[in-house]
């Protein structure tokens, strides 16, 4: 799992600035309220990770995929644009 959530981060706080653990991270983008909220962390890992590696971060976290997928939607449909995971 390091490998793959440095990867991750390394993305997500390069963007944005942000410091944020692989587990702050999963509760980020399993969270609706961070589409609501414009999580840019939560946004940066949809739009600008991987999409095979954000499967991979998804899975070795252990997040639930109905609960990403469904905040993916969400920020597909506030930035008009269908990201990997929103499909």
């Amino acid at each position: 799992m390091a490998k793959v959530a440095s990867l991750v981060l390394a993305t997500v706080t390069a963007l944005y600035g942000a410091k944020l653990s692989a587990h702050e991270l999963a509760a980020l983008i399993a969270d609706p309220s961070s589409a609501t909220n414009f999580s840019a962390a939560a946004f940066s890992f949809f739009s600008e990770v991987d999409p095979a590696l954000q499967r991979e971060f998804v899975e070795k976290m252990g997040i639930d995929v109905g609960r990403v997928r469904a905040v993916a939607r969400q920020f597909s449909q506030l930035s008009g644009y269908t990201l990997a995971l929103a499909t």
